[in-house]
Order: C-alpha cells, then sequence, then structure tokens
C-alpha cells in the first residue's frame, strides 16, 4: 500500500479492494485485514501505472482504472487470476474516450460512467460491450460520481464549469505534454479555490444534463467525491483550503428535502459543514447507520510538495477520517451499484 487511492470498494464476500496510486498495483483484503494479493499487489507484471477509481458491479465483477497510463482494468466475478487490462491508451474504445479517467459508477442499466480528470466530460459504456463508447459533456476536471435511484449521474467538477476551468485544464495537459507531474498544480490550484470555484454536473440516465445544473455554491469550492444517500440526497466533500467542508444537496426526490427545496439546491449551511478535525478532504461513504464518514487527504502542502522544512515535514498526509453520526438516510452496505435504502 503506497498511497491508498479513491474509490476503494468492498466486494459481496466483503472483501476490500484498493487501487494504490504510488504502488501501481490493486491490493485486496479480505474483512479480517488478511491481503488476499502479494505484498506488491496485482501489478499485471509492472505494467500499471497511477491507479485511481474501483467499483463492484451487482453480478460480482470488479472493474478499476488507471489514471497515468489510461488503463480499463475488468476482473470477471472478482476473480484476482482472470483480472485483465481491456485497453490501454487512447487508441480503442473505451479508452479512447477517456482523458485522465478518475472514477467511476455502473447505473440500472449495466452501463459503466468514468469521470475525466484532465477533461470535461463523463465517459459511458455498457459493461457487456466497453468498444461502445459515449461522451456527455460536464464541467472540468471530472473526479466523483454518484448515481442515485431514478439512474442519474452526479458529478462532482474540481474546477467547475466556467472559462476559468477550461483554462486551467488547457494549462494542466500542457505540463502533462512536457513530462510534468501535474499533482502539485492541481493540489495547489484547489487549494486556492473558494466557494463557487467548483460545480456538480446532473445527467438524466441518456445523458443529457438536468435543469438547473450546473449547480454552485458556497459549499462547492473544491469537491472531490459524491455519493448518494437513502433519500436520494447528495453528499460532496471538498478539497480546498485548511478546513474543507463537506456539503448536502437537494436531490431528485424533492420531498425528501426541506421545504421549498429545488433539485441541487444546498440543504447544509452556505459554507457547507465543517469541523476541526477536518483537512483537505477526498473520499466519503454513508454508513449503513446514517454516519458520513470522510476522508482527511492532506493536510499541508507546503509539507508535501518541494524541499519542506524538516520539523514540517510529517504534517504532509491528512489525520484519519471525520465521522458525522447519524446525518444522513441509511444505505445498506456494501455499495454495489446505485444507492440502496431500508425502505
Amino acid at each position: 500500500m503506497q498511497g491508498g487511492t479513491f474509490g476503494l470498494a468492498v466486494d459481496a464476500n466483503d472483501n476490500a479492494w484498493f487501487g494504490t496510486y504510488g504502488g501501481k498495483s490493486i491490493a485486496v483484503f479480505d474483512k479480517d485485514g488478511k491481503p488476499l494479493t502479494p505484498p506488491e499487489g496485482i501489478t499485471f507484471n509492472g505494467k500499471l501505472g497511477l491507479m485511481q477509481g474501483v467499483i463492484v458491479a451487482p453480478n460480482g465483477d470488479v472493474w478499476a482504472l488507471g489514471v497515468s497510463k489510461t488503463q480499463l482494468l475488468h476482473f470477471p466475478k472478482g476473480d484476482l487470476n482472470k483480472g485483465k487490462i481491456l485497453c490501454e491508451g487512447r487508441e480503442v474504445e473505451p479508452c479512447k474516450s477517456f482523458l485522465g479517467p478518475f472514477h467511476l459508477g455502473i447505473d440500472q442499466q449495466d452501463r459503466i460512467w468514468v469521470t475525466n480528470g484532465a477533461g470535461g466530460h463523463v465517459t459511458r459504456f455498457p459493461a457487456a460491450d466497453p468498444s461502445k463508447a459515449e461522451k456527455f459533456s460536464t464541467g472540468w476536471s471530472g473526479s466523483g460520481l454518484g448515481i442515485d435511484s431514478q439512474g442519474n449521474v452526479w458529478v462532482t467538477n474540481r474546477f467547475g464549469s466556467s472559462m476559468r476551468g477550461e483554462l486551467l485544464i488547457t494549462d494542466l495537459l500542457a505540463r502533462v505534454v512536457l513530462g510534468e507531474n501535474p499533482d502539485p498544480f492541481v493540489t495547489r490550484t484547489m487549494f486556492k479555490q473558494r466557494g463557487g470555484d467548483g460545480s456538480i454536473t446532473l445527467l438524466r440516465p441518456d445523458g443529457s444534463e438536468y435543469p438547473g445544473s450546473p449547480f454552485k455554491g458556497g459549499g462547492l469550492p473544491g469537491p472531490w467525491a459524491a455519493t448518494v444517500d437513502g433519500n436520494d440526497n447528495v453528499w460532496i466533500s471538498n478539497f480546498a483550503g485548511t478546513n474543507s467542508p463537506i456539503t448536502q444537496l437537494c436531490g431528485v426526490r424533492t420531498e425528501n428535502c426541506p421545504p421549498g427545496m429545488k433539485t441541487g439546491d444546498q440543504i447544509s449551511p452556505p459554507g457547507g459543514y465543517v469541523g476541526g478535525g477536518m483537512q483537505m478532504l477526498t473520499d466519503l461513504a454513508i454508513s449503513p447507520a446514517g454516519d458520513v464518514w470522510v476522508m482527511n487527504n492532506w493536510q499541508d502542502i507546503d509539507s508535501c510538495l518541494g524541499v519542506p522544512d524538516e520539523a514540517l515535514s510529517t504534517r504532509c498526509g491528512g489525520q484519519g477520517v471525520t465521522i458525522f453520526f447519524g446525518m444522513a438516510k441509511p444505505v445498506r452496505a456494501p455499495q454495489i451499484g446505485s444507492a440502496r435504502p431500508y425502505d
């Protein structure tokens, strides 16, 4: 495990699947923490690049993304010995339609949706035939996504939906072409963002944009992950500044929102939910008790990048997990496919 990545998944056998960003591998553990993969993880003989999203499909298949080499991985029925790299680079679909593939989700029609961290679109393809890829416009630098009970797809746009975001993506791609590591640029850019710089795109099941989308607000300075609760309301984590908020948005079932609210309105306070235990956030999840778990990913960017002062060198990584008890409508675990409420 070298930098556990975004999008940890738990399969129907309670095995935990991690893509490891720094380790350039896939690591799998059973429910007691026993590793089911070798010490170096699954690397496909060293062919994997920096890994990101991992999901489990309702049929038991496991899908994963490699962001740096534009890779799509598939493990039929979650079999560790039958995994393969379905595509790599940008020559064949669906990888041809990727641009920095970041996270993925599967909808009720067994179609996989992929966000693109270096683009302004999502990619969709049938799980049964990945070559039939389609692209749908979103905001800039897609990160997390959540799929609600109606099959709508909520996408976090880290750089927002304005011309500013397009210019940032252009800058990012230029750095990649020059062989630079894009991580410092993305991190420092998002650290400076404030409310409204990020946005959320909501796509209908057919890929068309929902009325009123993209959604912006003070609680969306740097949206990173999205998850849907049992009421179909949406929770967003943010990676921005030293006290990043989580934000609750009214979903498509507005009867589960405060009176007078419409889809995309912010239920949480204007600046989102904040707390002293929160730093720069990445992933978040909702438990069967309705607890909201959110990951502190970075603590101090100046301790992570460049040559930090030795006395501050241990302040790079975020300090653990913050839990908001009972704030959300519970969902069933493990989360496989869209959120499954108890009623």
